[in-house]
């Protein structure tokens, strides 16, 4: 008797992963690779599209052949800030544009003459100026460099949308990733911002629909229930949000750190745009304030030159565990000595220089330095939300150094970690269900672990 089970590819910048859940969501089977990165027309690193398509439709077809499960619905967690543009056949026409391409200085001073002034666009839009990142912006660059190109387009879809129309056929548009930082919609209005009308992009945007709907699919005989895909971020949110009652933030980790604070009332302000605040968007379509920092990235390129500086393997960094009396040195003199590569902050030096001669130390040193930036983003998405629980998943939710670290600088809050290898996939799983999560949900199926700070003395 085959086992009925719900397929999730959950597809990050780094790895790309499928996961089976059954009937409870449990997980019962995973499957992680990487795609090295391609080149676009500018010679910019972006990812490599045709290899994830294949891989993708392998994968699943060897799955659909499995004599222990039986798939019956598939559904997709993807990055953001990415869109995958089709003309009238499916073709797809440009690469897969790496969001942290740059933009040119003249693109934001044309739309912003147009559109602006940046703070109220930006808190009305609930985006930061995040160049490609916001996508509403990658098709307002699109639209004045290629032109012949951007005629030829029929459809812009956002990366979870474009998997799910591999498999359907079908264009859509959907809330979590046309509301997360893409400067495309106007929460004050509920619609696509007056500038996208303006300049007509929203004829390049499919239909919206809800993350909750499934298009039933004869594949290959057998009829698959085929979600619409969703953001990642907002992806992660689910299971907290369908299984927890109190107030609490999520930290979601991994090439980036989102502080997620779905409790915030109103719109962002002024201060808040300052501080580097901005909108997801929830399944439904309402505004959840969240924190952005780059950890993720910094932290492996800070890995990579520690690595060499000290010169051990690669993968060393992962044997190091929390050393309180490394700790209590670091920090009774404390000094600032990393230069961050793709991040600022104001405390950081000219350039990195290192006083320690073991890689402890040092990293030791550098998870301090990150942490304390990380609780600077976890402050401003907290804002003055009464918050007492905060829940850590991803890829940092597994380095002891960090939990440690965090639980230290933010001893008034209750700290639980997840499960980091499921991610977003369990979220994307859910949301095409009807069942109801009980409370103890995340314990059963998360991993969920309390953290209780060490006393220093």
């Amino acid at each position: 008797m085959k086992k009925n089970v719900t397929a999730v590819f959950d597809i990050g910048r780094t790895n790309k992963k499928f996961f089976l859940f059954d009937s409870d969501f449990q997980e019962v089977y995973r499957e992680y690779n990487r795609f090295d990165e391609i080149t676009d027309e500018d010679g910019y690193p972006t990812e490599n599209l045709e290899a994830l398509e294949k891989w993708v439709k392998e994968v699943f077809d060897r799955m659909m052949d499995s004599p222990e499960f039986e798939i019956q619905a598939l559904n997709f967690s993807c990055y953001g800030a990415s869109l995958v543009h089709i003309n009238e056949n499916g073709k797809v026409l440009t690469p897969l544009y790496n969001y942290i391409k740059p933009l040119k200085a003249e693109v934001y001073e044309t739309f912003y003459d147009k559109y602006g002034p940046e703070n109220e666009l930006s808190r009305i839009t609930g985006s930061q100026k995040l160049g490609m990142l916001n996508t509403g912006m990658h098709l307002y660059w699109l639209k004045y460099a290629s032109p012949k190109v951007y005629n030829q387009i029929k459809y812009s879809l956002h990366l979870p949308q474009y998997l799910s129309y591999l498999f359907t056929g079908i264009a859509v548009s959907e809330f979590t990733s046309i509301g997360c930082h893409t400067m495309l919609w106007d929460f004050e209005k509920k619609d696509y911002h007056k500038w996208v009308y303006q300049e007509e992009i929203n004829e390049k945007l499919p239909p919206i629909c809800s993350s909750r709907e499934t298009t039933p699919i004869n594949y290959k005989g057998r009829i698959i229930q085929i979600g619409a895909g969703i953001h990642d971020s907002s992806s992660a949110l689910l299971p907290y949000i369908r299984s927890i009652k109190k107030p609490f933030l999520l930290v979601s980790t991994g090439t980036w750190s989102i502080s997620i604070n779905p409790f915030n009332k109103g719109m962002l302000t002024i201060d808040d745009i300052g501080k580097g605040c901005l909108f997801n968007m929830r399944i439904d379509g309402s505004p959840v304030k969240v924190s952005t920092l780059f950890l993720g990235n910094e932290y492996k390129l800070q890995i990579k030159a520690l690595s060499t500086h000290f010169n051990v393997p690669d993968d060393y960094h992962k044997t190091v565990k929390f050393d309180q009396d490394i700790f209590y040195e670091i920090k009774k003199d404390f000094l600032y000595m990393f230069k961050w590569m793709s991040i600022t902050s104001e405390n950081m030096p000219e350039e990195t220089e290192i006083t320690y001669d073991r890689f402890e130390h040092a990293y030791h040193q550098l998870m301090l330095e990150l942490v304390l930036l990380q609780v600077k983003s976890i402050r401003s998405a907290i804002g003055d939300a009464n918050i007492g629980r905060l829940y850590v998943d991803g890829g940092f939710s597994d380095n002891e150094v960090y939990i440690h670290l965090l639980s230290q600088y933010l001893a008034n809050i209750k700290i639980s970690t997840t499960d980091s290898s499921l991610g977003s996939a369990l979220g994307a799983a859910i949301v095409i269900s009807d069942i109801t999560l009980e409370p103890k949900f995340l314990k059963k199926n998360y991993s969920l672990k309390k953290h209780v700070p060490l006393i220093i003395q």
